[in-house]
């Protein structure tokens, strides 16, 4: 699936929303989606990152998309509550979602790690998924045929020291995966759940975690688009509760 070849028609007349849409895996994936015909709802904190990837989209000639800028910091419950209603007025249904957005927060020992930080981190990274998700499922049952994907980590399979919260919301996100996975494989089967570690890729969270690190030597967020494409569209149907990695391992 590393190699995968989307048909250009793969995610027509699909809506589909990617969270942290402004910049690295998440741009990509929303350019790549709309590519394949599909209607992209962008959703991000910086709306002239969102507006960017708008633009981008419309120029090459694909489905125009949305933006809903959304801090996932402050978000309460009712923020998402009424997105899932603008939602559901504006499209009828959602068709898939990529949980995407999330911060590094400190790289730091347990023992000096600061409380606001940390809780700022689950906030964004495991809390916000939990709720937007909790919103969506009811638009995603109304799909023929659903897909939502979790962002998670290397360090959200196997813990390494001093990445304090971010590697403990990972292991959230990949709970939450196996959990909503076993919850919506029900009768009607229309909504897979899969979770899908990126890997070293060329983004400004990699640069910041770290910053030593030739980002060159890592791929773009563009090349792992294949497995992106294959998890969201219908190829995939059936395949759920699994862990993907986006790069092959060597």
């Amino acid at each position: 699936m590393h190699d995968y070849q989307a048909p250009p028609d793969l995610l027509k007349d699909r809506i589909i929303m990617v969270t942290g849409a402004g910049n690295g895996i998440g741009r990509a994936a929303a350019k790549a989606y709309a590519a394949h015909g599909a209607t992209v709802i962008l959703v991000g904190r910086t709306v002239a990152h969102l507006e960017e990837v708008y633009d981008e989209i419309e120029a090459a000639g694909h489905p125009q998309p949305a933006i809903v800028p959304m801090n996932f910091e402050g978000a309460i419950t009712k923020d998402y509550e009424e997105l899932a209603m603008t939602i559901e007025d504006n499209f009828g249904r959602l068709d898939g979602l990529l949980h995407n957005a999330a911060i590094l927060g400190n790289r730091s020992p347990v023992e000096l790690y600061d409380p606001d930080m940390w809780s700022k981190v689950m906030q964004v990274n495991a809390t916000a998924p939990f709720l937007l998700s909790r919103a969506m499922i009811p638009l995603l049952r109304k799909s023929e045929d659903a897909s939502m994907i979790f962002t998670s980590s290397g360090v959200g399979r196997k813990a390494k020291a001093y990445w304090g919260a971010y590697a403990v919301s990972k292991f959230a996100i990949e709970g939450l995966s196996q959990l909503l996975a076993d919850e919506l494989d029900d009768e009607r089967n229309n909504i897979r759940v899969n979770s899908l570690n990126p890997g070293a890729t060329r983004t400004n969270m990699r640069a910041r975690a770290y910053p030593a690190e030739n980002p060159d030597s890592n791929p773009a967020p563009e090349a792992l688009m294949p497995i992106y494409l294959y998890l969201m569209g219908p190829d995939s149907k059936g395949i759920t509760g699994q862990q993907f990695d986006a790069q092959p391992k060597t």
